[in-house]
This record gives C-alpha cells, sequence and structure tokens, in this order.
C-alpha cells in the first residue's frame, strides 16, 4: 500500500472535495471562513499537498452540506 500523500486513492478525495466544494457554490475562501481558517488550508488539501485527518474531513463534509461518511461513499461506492 502506498503510504505517500499523492497516493491515487489520496489525490481522488482532494478533488472530490474540490468538486463538492464546487457543486456547493462555494470559493475557497468562503470555506475557508466557514472553517474558521486560512485560504492556504483549503488550497492545500485540494491540492494534496496536506493531508487531512477524520476529524478535519468530518469538519469540511458538513461545510459543504454532506457527511464524512456521504465522502467516502462516494469515493469507494462499491464497498
Amino acid at each position: 500500500m502506498d503510504k505517500s500523500i499523492y497516493s491515487a486513492e489520496y489525490l481522488r478525495l482532494c478533488a472530490l472535495l474540490r468538486e463538492l466544494r464546487l457543486e456547493a457554490g462555494l470559493t475557497q475562501v468562503q470555506v475557508a471562513k466557514l472553517l474558521d481558517e486560512q485560504q492556504s488550508f483549503v488550497s492545500k488539501y485540494e491540492a494534496g499537498e496536506r493531508r487531512l485527518d477524520v476529524v478535519e474531513l468530518h469538519q469540511i463534509a458538513r461545510v459543504l452540506q454532506t457527511s464524512a461518511a456521504a465522502v467516502v461513499q462516494r469515493l469507494w461506492p462499491q464497498d
């Protein structure tokens, strides 16, 4: 198993979070403000430069009007 933060699976997560943000009609700045973070936080996790923990994923999912479980389901719909 690839442990790199740049694994194909992790990069799919990053792309999905960006897609969900766009679907929600939010900018990186807006998401960052809702998370009480800097815009660079959003930019870095969307670019795969920063690994998220499960608590951060949960918070981001809520801001994007979904759930961490729904995000995981979209990543691996067959599981």
